[in-house]
């Protein structure tokens, strides 16, 4: 066994310290300290020696966590304050949450996987009661350490990657296919795309719903009329205006988020070109920006209110339990015109 090199910050092992020194998971320490009999009797033993050497103590608050007995925080953890998207998130969350006596602290991560991985420890160590996370990363291993402690974690918009959560998505797959399909059928044969960066869950199902529609129509994605990574809307109106400078410029644009979006319609605006545009998420003043538009809208706070529910339901129950639960928003196609707007 090697020796231990852990330094003065390092003072308190955690659980996942015991997962790495005894090379398993962090879900194999957390059943070996509930004495679990289906792990293996030699991992069991040797997870036990580790605890010893270490001196690990499970945290026994975060493990008993109950409504009423906790800190009455819980930690919203989101990827860009700056889209609006998430003020709607928070304002669901917090209409549920405050139904419990719990009060939400949001921290930002700015896409930034080490910022997420930082603060959802620190909100680990000050006792929350729980997390509600739209993950920047399908890397979750730090959210699957929180879990495995006893923290009750939700994810929203982003499903659990290699650990059980609870968590609420949104139709990102049929509505991006039933917004690409709709710019189909008017005619139009070279469509653009804008998203996310190409590693975020929505991005991706968004992706492939305008893919598929595209292929269901005899006409493959072309990658030259695709650009990924945008998270602002100035980086949005730049992608946007390479796609109407090409030699065959598409003449509509599906982008992936409102950002990407608000980003196109400027580009467009500048352009002065008739380039037909649909986007994914609805936001404020699309009915007045004088543009036909087709929006794959969803009740963004619904969402919020539903990670509230899983999450209060996860805490009164106790954080363990046999089964987690999804739950997928519906979206709506609704088309802004000169006239007004309509919802299929």
């Amino acid at each position: 066994m090697m020796a231990d090199t852990r330094g003065p910050r390092d003072a308190q092992p955690t659980l996942r310290d015991v997962a790495e020194r005894a090379e398993v998971s962090a879900m194999t320490v957390s059943r070996v300290l509930r004495d679990d009999p289906k792990v293996a009797p030699a991992t069991a033993a040797r997870v036990r020696t580790v605890i010893a050497e270490l001196g690990y103590r499970r945290n026994e608050m975060a493990r008993s966590l109950r409504l009423g007995s906790g800190t009455g925080l819980v930690g919203l953890v989101v990827t860009n304050l700056a889209n609006p998207f998430y003020s709607r998130l928070a304002l669901g969350v917090d209409s549920v949450l405050a139904q419990h006596g719990l009060k939400s602290v949001i921290g930002n991560t700015g896409q930034d996987l080490d910022s997420e991985r930082s603060l959802v420890q620190d909100l680990v160590a000050r006792r929350v009661d729980g997390i509600i996370a739209v993950p920047a990363d399908a890397d979750q291993r730090h959210l699957a350490a929180a879990a495995a402690e006893g923290v009750p974690v939700v994810l929203a918009s982003r499903p659990p990657s290699d650990f059980a959560a609870d968590c609420v998505l949104v139709d990102d797959y049929g509505g991006a296919r039933s917004a690409t399909e709709r710019l189909l059928a008017a005619g139009h044969r070279r469509i653009g795309f804008l998203g996310s960066p190409p590693t975020v869950y929505t991005s991706i199902e968004r992706l492939r719903g305008y893919a598929d529609a595209l292929a269901d129509a005899g006409i493959g994605a072309e990658p030259a009329y695709i650009r990924q990574g945008q998270q602002q809307t100035g980086e949005a109106a730049r992608a946007a205006s390479e796609l109407l400078d090409l030699p065959e410029p598409p003449t509509a644009l599906f982008c992936s988020n409102n950002r990407n979006t608000i980003g196109a319609f400027r580009a467009i605006r500048r352009a002065g070109t008739t380039t037909a545009l649909a986007g994914f998420d609805d936001f404020e003043l699309a009915d007045a920006l004088g543009l036909p538009l087709t929006i794959v809208a969803y009740d963004s706070d619904e969402l919020g209110r539903e990670a509230g529910r899983l999450l209060a339901t996860r805490i009164r129950d106790g954080s363990v339990r046999s089964a987690t639960r999804r739950t997928v928003v519906p979206t709506t196609l609704v088309h802004y015109g000169t006239s007004g707007s309509t919802a299929h």
